[in-house]
């Protein structure tokens, strides 16, 4: 059986590193590589006692979503050509919930840090943090080096 790796996609720089370090380490492993979106209608638009989402919103969310998974799939391409199998799944809800739900059966999950820094990083709720500890494979977190590409 082969292993799988699922990395999770949001249209972010560090995204973008960490669909490029997965797509390497799934050609170095031999293993399929899966690229999971997630979308979520807004808090705030509950909030503000909206009675209905608008269709139109969660097209919009959805499509968003999509094309953020596509373009995933364009780095992998570029990075590991036909090398790798390449599933891509987008899925509504919370992306820390959506990733770790993703991962359950997978062999490791990659996502990027925002590497917001100093004491924002001590907020509790990010995504990375959530996946890292409640992850039930192993978890890289993929971090922007400033002067690095």
């Amino acid at each position: 059986m082969s292993e799988r790796i699922v990395v999770g996609v949001d249209g972010s720089d560090t995204a973008s590193l960490a669909v490029r370090w997965a797509a390497r380490e799934a050609v170095l492993r031999g293993a399929a590589l899966t690229l999971v979106g997630a979308w979520e209608i807004p808090s705030t638009a509950l909030g503000l006692g909206m009675a209905a989402v608008s269709e139109d919103l969660v097209k919009d969310l959805v499509k968003v979503a999509e094309d953020n998974v596509a373009a995933a799939l364009d780095e992998v391409r570029a990075e590991a050509g036909s090398a790798i199998e390449v599933q891509t799944a987008v899925a509504e809800g919370q992306a820390a919930h959506v990733l770790l739900d993703a991962s359950r059966e997978a062999d490791l999950l990659v996502i990027g840090s925002r590497g917001l820094g100093g004491f924002r990083e001590l907020l509790l709720g990010s995504v990375s943090q959530q996946c890292a500890h409640h992850s039930t494979c192993p978890v890289v977190i993929v971090r922007h080096v400033h002067g690095t590409a």
